[in-house]
């Protein structure tokens, strides 16, 4: 990868999906990020996941290869890459966790962590830099709010004139809207810290709720086993949790969680970089 302009290909290994949003330009969109083979992050967007052949439908910490080229315009943060989908090759199989090592995927997804939010705030500041990955000191709990169950009815009026001038016929309802936020509330191992409380939008926190809706929970109790799962399991005691956080683009100085790294504390997580940036 190189900073010229131009389509560039990319080798990037998947670390995180966020959730699918309708969009009336794109019909759908899902920003995807991940790191090259030196650690450095890449975000890929828009990318239309569900129309994507079955063939070229990646999953977390796999390798693909895509064409693409930086973003231009009003998208200024450093990392932002518009792929080419019809280049999109996944490559092998995700990295597995033998026996709950996850070494071989901390190498690469912990290869360039940072210290805290405080730290990533530090270099938005100086370099455009909008995602990164940090392990909290402390969990201290996970927020359920009420949201719209529905996408706005201008949005979907819009949405829907699109689709009758689409060539490609699109028929597909678009992506169930969860009906709640979810939030982690966190301290940074960092003395500027004053805790955080941070919006998730990890694509798995989606597709736990529905999947548990379609076996027949409501929503509130679907809602409350998201909760389960992502405070007390993914950052349970005997766990190392790191978040792999992500600034949005309408407003570039603020952070969500778009992922969780959860391994097994003295699961081996060595990586390349250990011991650089002081940390």
């Amino acid at each position: 990868m190189n900073g010229s302009g131009g389509k560039q290909k990319l080798r990037v290994l998947i670390t995180v999906k966020t959730l699918p949003i309708p969009s009336v330009k794109y019909d759908e969109l899902v920003c995807t990020a991940g790191v090259t083979e030196n650690g450095d992050f890449v975000r890929l967007y828009p990318i239309n996941f569900r129309d994507l052949p079955f063939s070229q439908q990646y999953k977390k910490y796999q390798w693909i290869e895509v064409a693409a080229e930086k973003h231009k315009g009003r998208d200024i943060r450093k990392e932002s890459y518009r792929p080419d989908c019809n280049s999109i090759k996944p490559l092998g199989e995700p990295i597995p966790t033998k026996r709950g090592d996850w070494s071989e995927r901390a190498k690469y997804a912990l290869a360039k962590k940072s210290r805290s939010i405080e730290d990533l705030k530090e270099k938005w500041e100086r370099d455009r830099t909008s995602l990164g990955v940090f392990k909290p000191k402390a969990v201290d709990n996970l927020i359920i709010e009420p949201d719209e169950a529905e996408w706005k009815a201008s949005f979907m009026e819009a949405l829907r004139q699109a689709r009758l001038w689409d060539d490609r016929k699109v028929t597909k309802e678009p992506p169930r809207k969860v009906p709640f936020k979810f939030r982690y509330v966190f301290e940074c191992d960092d003395a500027r810290c004053n805790g955080h409380k941070m919006m998730i939008e990890d694509w798995e926190v989606g597709a736990l709720f529905w999947r548990l809706v379609d076996q027949g929970e409501s929503h509130e109790q679907a809602a409350q086993k998201v909760r389960h799962k992502f405070l007390k399991e993914l950052c349970g005691p005997d766990k190392d949790t790191h978040f792999f956080v992500g600034t949005i683009l309408a407003h570039p100085a603020s952070w969500v969680v778009i992922g969780v790294f959860y391994p097994k504390k003295g699961s081996g997580q060595k990586t390349m970089f250990d011991g650089e940036d002081g940390h």
